[in-house]
C-alpha cells in the first residue's frame, strides 16, 4: 500500500465548542488517532474501532466538519485509488479564561 495521498482541505471554519463535543466521543477519539499514522479509509476505520460503518461515517463527517481530519486521495501501488481521511491535527491546546474557551490547533510539526 502507498502512503501518497493529495488533500482537498479548504479553510478552516471550525467552532471550538464544536471541536470538544467531537472529542469527547471514543469512537472519534479512535479515528483521530488512526488517522494521525497516515491516511486511512472508512473500510479500516470501520475495522480498527470496531464500529457499523454508519457509527463511522457519522463520526468522519463530525471530525471533518469540526477541521480535525481532511480528506484525500490515497494512491495504491496498483495505480487504483481511494478516497482516505488523515488528521489535520498534531497538538491541540485548550485554553480556558475569563473570555472563555478558544482551542488551538498546531499542525505538520507544530
Amino acid at each position: 500500500m502507498s502512503t501518497q495521498a493529495s488533500n482537498t482541505r479548504s479553510e478552516s471554519t471550525a467552532d471550538p465548542a464544536a471541536q470538544l463535543d467531537v472529542l469527547g466521543d471514543d469512537c472519534a477519539r479512535t479515528i483521530l488517532i488512526a488517522t494521525s499514522e497516515g491516511p486511512k479509509t472508512a473500510k479500516e476505520l470501520t475495522e480498527r474501532t470496531e464500529s457499523s460503518s454508519a457509527t463511522v461515517y457519522r463520526r468522519i463527517n463530525n471530525l471533518l466538519e469540526s477541521d480535525l481530519i481532511e480528506e484525500c486521495v490515497r494512491f495504491e501501488d496498483d495505480g487504483s485509488h481511494t478516497t482516505a481521511y488523515e488528521s489535520t491535527v498534531d497538538v491541540l491546546r485548550v485554553r480556558i479564561d475569563a473570555d472563555g474557551i478558544t482551542v488551538a490547533i498546531a499542525e505538520g510539526d507544530g
